[in-house]
């Protein structure tokens, strides 16, 4: 209804994660980078927590869109408090491999061969868990134990753990001291700043066809963020009921009044408290003097005309740009990075057939490599 009314070609603010309308804010932009710097050590675990809503599945559907297949093999698993008999299974499934009915030791056997099978293809594996604070104790042992594998020397596997900010209190227990040695880089998703959140609705309103209208005054913005907290799927779930509102009234432009009857409707529904921030976390990584990675780096947003969603007109701030001897350091690392990148499989690709052959007299031929990773 309200996508007619505003000449829209499709819902901007539907509740289901969608990675097409990926926006960089602030903390997902840091997190993408933390994903990048992960992928690019290529072990150990990499968490992201974040509030319900806040944007973790969108953060990872994103990143699995920049993520070059033919270099990663990517298991998903959204978790249910499997126990660690089902996450053998479920990780034997993204492996390709039948595990019905076979026992524990078998399954991690099977496990093994898959990930050696992979990597004998030139790409490694990468697992990805959502919902990681439903999972229980046992079962993040189970992962520290997946992630031993190597061939040699290598990890064959790498895992992302993405959950809830309780997850956070589930890594401090004691009888996950070696799992949380092995976390290389850590993250919580904060909400949006104020400041953020008109860019955010230009963003998703461009694009389905947005030309002008609906529009909002600063009040209305200012109203949509308190309420919603900074939570991008609240700030959707604002959004699109004032739109609703707007096209039943015929109304093109939004106030304070406007979103004030809105809110009451909504806060009538749920009968809860708007959202509140999550505390802030301490990063155990700090990531200001390592240069992004080619590999899980965000796409940065296409720029919107000069066009602003509040009634007054504002003057758009140009974004800095980047000087010539940076852009030619980081080309020269991308370079440098993919070079690496192509010798570590070809050394992982003969290192896994000399471990599977048995043949501990003969070593592998590495002479022609020598150079090519350094």
């Amino acid at each position: 209804m309200h996508d007619d009314h505003y000449g829209l070609s499709g819902r901007p603010f539907q509740l289901t994660p969608d990675p097409r309308f990926w926006f960089d804010t602030a903390t997902h932009r840091k997190a993408m980078a933390y994903l990048g710097y992960g992928l690019s050590q290529g072990e150990g675990f990499v968490v992201i927590t974040g509030d319900p809503g806040v944007g973790k599945t969108t953060l990872m559907g994103h990143l699995l869109g920049e993520i070059d297949e033919q270099r990663l093999n990517v298991i998903k698993i959204v978790s249910t408090q499997l126990r660690p008999e089902d996450l053998l299974q479920t990780v034997c499934a993204g492996l390709e491999i039948d595990a019905t009915g076979a026992s524990k030791a078998a399954m991690l056997a099977a496990v093994e061969h898959g990930l050696h099978a992979v990597a004998r293809d030139g790409r490694r594996t990468l697992l990805i868990i959502d919902e990681s604070q439903a999972l229980p104790a046992e079962s993040l042992e189970e992962l520290r134990m997946l992630s031993n594998f190597q061939a040699g020397g290598y990890p064959l596997l790498q895992i992302f753990l993405l959950g809830q900010p309780e997850f956070r209190l589930t890594l401090q227990d004691g009888k996950l001291e070696q799992l949380r040695q092995r976390v290389i880089a850590m993250h919580h998703l904060a909400p949006m700043d104020a400041n953020e959140v008109e860019p955010y609705l230009l963003h998703r309103l461009s694009l389905v066809g947005w030309r002008g209208k609906p529009r909002f005054t600063n009040d209305a913005l200012a109203a949509m963020h308190r309420w919603s907290g900074g939570i991008p799927r609240r700030v959707n779930q604002l959004a699109g009921r004032v739109l609703l509102f707007g096209a039943i009234e015929q109304l093109d432009t939004f106030g304070a009044p406007e979103l004030a009857a809105v809110i009451a409707d909504l806060d009538n529904d749920s009968a809860g408290p708007a959202a509140k921030r999550s505390p802030a976390f301490a990063e155990p990584l700090e990531l200001r003097d390592i240069a992004p990675m080619a590999m899980g780096t965000p796409t940065p947003s296409e720029p919107v005309a000069a066009r602003s969603l509040r009634v007054e007109a504002v003057a758009e701030t140009p974004e800095p740009v980047a000087e010539a001897a940076l852009d030619r350091r980081i080309a020269e690392l991308e370079k440098q990075l993919q070079e690496q990148d192509a010798a570590l499989r070809r050394v992982l690709t003969l290192l896994v057939d000399w471990v599977e052959s048995g043949d501990g007299e003969r070593r592998p031929d590495l002479s022609s490599l020598r150079g090519h990773a350094a």
